[in-house]
């Protein structure tokens, strides 16, 4: 199964998602891994009354048997169905790789 797989297999499992988008960016950043850096975008009431470390730190206990090996970066976009609906730009970008050679 691959990384991405398991990735929102576990998300999905849980938390109630209205919209998941996962992106593999592992090839914007150097090295040899090809499953290491991902993007998610979450769209969720489960994130209702929740400030956003508290958001993040739900992905990360969902998904802590992978970071740091497989995963190495995670950017998360985490949101309610209301702020998603009324975000604009939805185009989300992600930080840019500050190790290796890129």
């Amino acid at each position: 199964m691959s990384i991405a797989t398991t990735i929102e297999a576990l998300v999905k499992e849980g938390i109630n998602t209205e919209e998941f988008y996962l992106e593999n960016e592992s090839q914007m950043h150097s090295g040899p891994a090809t499953e290491s850096h991902y993007k998610l975008i979450l769209i969720s009431d489960d994130f209702l009354n929740k400030r956003a470390v508290q958001r993040h730190q739900s992905i990360y206990a969902l998904l802590a048997s992978l970071m740091n090996n497989p995963i190495h970066a995670l950017a998360l976009h985490l949101f309610t169905i209301e702020e998603w609906a009324g975000k604009e730009d939805k185009q989300l970008l992600s930080p840019k790789c500050l190790g290796g050679s890129k």
